[in-house]
């Protein structure tokens, strides 16, 4: 039996662009505002690339019907999701869409952080008023931290990490904001679902603490699972890969599997290939650029590239502070790839961008009106 993997790898504006006399020639992934017009489906056996069929939208049948039972099966569930409209997050008094991205602003409350240096550990005016000036620029979610995961960080204690997130849970949650919890630990986001919080944004995919899984079944939250390598206190341990596309892929399809075994419902799951986390930069490079693969997997995509040191390997090795530009880059490349949920520190830009983006995809819809059909 072959692993299948089902890549888009021609993007279009819309189903216009690529419009035949066998109708619109590209799908709309995951009912974002990104369009697929030309695919690859791949088969692995022990890693190794066995065959490769690359069609369009009027071919798949035919591709599918070549393939055995158990390929073919596979083949269809990944091209049924790969067209899946994912229903809105619900966030308490708030309902996110995710028929368009939608914009997570960052606020870390650690005194270690590698992007902001600790400027909202224990300051709860200041952490008040960047979250307060985050949602009035076009924050759809608040995500919240008290545990730096950066190379090298110190390791947190649970009751620490709880003081430190509860207050900022709290005076977020009297903003009405929509509010993700970033931990890997039961304790803590049991606590901050608890004082307010409505997502629980767990960076070890609920391996690192077996009651997770029990706190976000227990509370019906939405969760974000994330790749990274290492399972015990250091998340980045382990990031060897023969294929860091397919692996990252396959870690993401079990641990999906795993939470809806383990009663999350699947409409409650979201995916993030952790960018950044026990990767190379050439690992890193591969992800974004295979990206609009993740959408066969069937959840919404959430992907967190803002100051990330990726950026500063392609430049001239600017902190994180300087990486604005590389960030926007990074985003527009997440939205062309049709990801719903985009973490970023600098919420005014990618919304700026954001919105850019967004007015050039509705032109793309219209672009096309009114031009003969073809002959």
């Amino acid at each position: 039996m072959s692993d299948v993997y089902l890549h888009p790898i021609a993007l279009a504006s819309g189903p216009q662009a690529e419009a035949g006399e066998h109708g619109p020639g590209a799908i709309r992934l995951g009912g974002s505002m990104a369009y697929a017009s030309r695919f690859a489906l791949v088969l692995r056996e022990d890693g190794a690339v066995v065959d490769r069929h690359v069609f369009g939208l009027a071919d798949a049948e035919r591709v599918f019907e070549t393939l055995g039972p158990i390929e073919e099966a596979e083949a269809r569930r990944q091209w049924a999701n790969l067209a899946r409209v994912h229903p809105p997050i619900d966030a308490g008094e708030r309902v996110i869409r995710l028929d368009q991205p939608q914009v997570m602003g960052v606020l870390n409350v650690t005194p270690d952080s590698f992007s902001d240096g600790g400027a909202f550990d224990g300051k709860e005016e200041e952490g008040r008023a960047h979250a307060a000036a985050m949602l009035e620029a076009g924050a759809a979610i608040i995500d919240i931290g008290g545990e730096s995961t950066r190379p090298g960080a110190e390791a947190t204690f649970e009751t620490e990490e709880i003081e430190r997130v509860v207050p900022a849970v709290r005076y977020c949650a009297a903003m009405g904001a929509a509010i993700s919890i970033d931990s890997r630990r039961a304790g803590v986001i049991e606590q901050a679902l608890a004082a307010g919080a409505h997502i629980a944004n767990d960076v070890s995919a609920l391996r690192y603490d077996p009651r997770s899984s029990e706190v976000v079944e227990a509370y019906e939250c939405p969760v974000v699972l994330m790749h990274a390598p290492g399972s015990g206190e250091n998340l980045h341990e382990g990031g060897e890969y023969r294929d860091v596309v397919t692996e990252v892929f396959d870690f993401l399809r079990h641990a999906r599997e795993k939470a809806i075994a383990g009663g999350i419902a699947e409409e409650r799951i979201l995916l993030d290939p952790g960018i950044g986390f026990g990767k190379s930069l050439a690992d890193n490079l591969a992800l974004m650029n295979a990206l609009p693969l993740f959408h066969a997997l069937g959840s919404p995509l959430l992907v967190g590239v803002s100051r990330k040191r990726m950026i500063g390997a392609l430049s001239n090795e600017e902190g994180p502070s300087d990486r604005l530009a590389g960030s926007i880059a990074l985003a527009v490349k997440a939205m062309d790839a049709g990801v719903h949920v985009l973490r970023v520190h600098d919420v005014p830009e990618t919304v700026q961008a954001r919105n850019v983006w967004r007015g050039l995809r509705d032109a793309a819809l219209t672009d096309f009106s009114q031009l003969p059909p073809l002959s």
